[in-house]
């Protein structure tokens, strides 16, 4: 038996303890933003936070999760409520296939969790791991430098 915590609620899993960590997000947990894309870390579609760290779920085998809180994109916030970085990669237009963009939100969540007020270069640098096909990487970066604006804004107070 494997319990992992996935945003903020433990679960006992009766699964493969060398099973990655995706698979049983998606398969046994029904959470299926993080997608599969390549299985061997070079794309960035199913990274999730372990911990406030982003990883490639693809290659973290449950076993290896132990304690350490497991946070999708599901836990950032709902369509009705989203978080402040999804709700800016509405304005921003930042999905075209949208294949990609819950692995890129989860990236820029565990950068932005560190470091709100993350530069843009920053942001790039952090950011290069994770691949979007389509291309829409100009309007990703802008939608992670709004949510950094917004919640940098918001930490002193401010708001938006």
């Amino acid at each position: 038996m494997i319990t992992l915590n996935v945003n903020g609620v433990d679960h006992e899993l009766d699964i493969d303890p060398s099973m990655p960590l995706l698979y049983a997000l998606r398969n046994h947990l029904q959470l299926n933003a993080a997608k599969y894309g390549c299985g061997v870390g070079q794309c960035g579609a199913c990274t999730v936070m372990l911990d406030k760290e982003a990883v490639f779920s693809c290659l973290v085998p449950v076993s290896a999760v132990g304690k350490r809180a497991v946070r999708t994109v599901e836990g950032l916030g709902t369509a009705e409520n989203p978080g402040p970085l999804q709700q800016a990669f509405i304005e921003e237009q930042a999905a075209q296939c949208g294949y990609c963009i819950a692995g890129m939100i989860m990236r820029a969540q565990a950068l932005l969790d560190r470091r709100p007020d993350a530069s843009e270069e920053e942001i790039r640098e952090h950011m290069q791991p994770n691949l979007c096909r389509c291309g829409t990487q100009t309007r990703i970066l802008a939608a992670i430098v709004q949510a950094s604006k917004s919640m940098t804004a918001s930490a002193q107070g401010g708001g938006k």
